[in-house]
């Protein structure tokens, strides 16, 4: 009998330390847990991300415009007695013209424009960038 009360006793104190140890474990994971959480979506002062990007999209949307208010469309036309005509540096080519009546010509490398027909007498290219004035 004795060693029967001994077991359970014994028994039940096994018991008590695991509870105990696995009330421990938890606690110990589920209270940083929680913290680590609430840091991530809230730093300190805590500002809620919307009102961040707001903010940022404002700054951005004022700068932006008040360079677009500055911008310019700045063109001119490039002449040459052959089938190729150059843009001036820094220009992009936006349009072309031929001689003799043709209509058939391309942009290459974004600065000149080529007539495709032979024997061409003069190509024309209409030349375009973005100039901030002011």
């Amino acid at each position: 009998m004795q060693l029967l009360e001994r077991n359970l006793s014994s028994s039940r104190k096994f018991c008590t330390i695991m509870m105990k140890l696995i009330v421990f474990v938890l606690l110990a994971v589920l209270i940083p847990a929680k913290y680590a959480s609430d840091q991530q979506s809230c730093g300190y002062p805590c500002i809620p991300e919307s009102q961040i990007n707001q903010k940022i999209q404002e700054a951005v949307d004022s700068k932006v415009s008040s360079v677009l208010l500055k911008s310019q469309l700045i063109c001119t036309d490039a002449f040459a007695r052959a089938a190729d005509a150059h843009c001036p540096s820094g220009h992009k080519a936006t349009g072309c013209a031929c001689g003799m009546g043709c209509g058939s010509w391309d942009i290459r490398g974004d600065t000149a424009c080529h007539c495709q027909c032979a024997n061409i007498d003069w190509t024309s290219a209409r030349c375009c960038k973005v100039g901030i004035v002011g």
